[in-house]
């Protein structure tokens, strides 16, 4: 079971989670990262430096973020590897506050 990017990084998309992935898992698109579920080996690292919460193992998605497994795995084909931290997305929104 792979992790999985929820909605509180649409807009931000921070990127402390690519810093910490050992298999370069992390790929992003517009508005926010997604994680590639055939490469994820679930090892939890990303889940607790990741500034908005965002992401949780496929299992534990809270249920209005349910359809993020799968958006996640429907944008794969349009996204781009990132293995580097970078400015985000949302510095300075007030919705993209750190939790």
């Amino acid at each position: 079971m792979a992790h999985v990017v929820a909605e509180p990084c649409v807009g931000c998309k921070f990127t402390d989670c690519v810093e910490v992935c050992p298999t370069n898992s992390f790929y992003e698109v517009a508005d926010r990262m997604i994680i590639n579920p055939d490469e994820c080996i679930d090892c939890t690292s990303c889940a607790p430096v990741c500034p908005m919460a965002a992401i949780f193992a496929e299992g534990d998605l809270p249920e209005q973020w349910k359809s993020y497994a799968e958006s996640n795995r429907a944008q794969m084909s349009g996204a781009t590897q990132i293995t580097a931290k970078k400015e985000p997305l949302g510095k300075g929104k007030p919705e993209c506050q750190p939790k």
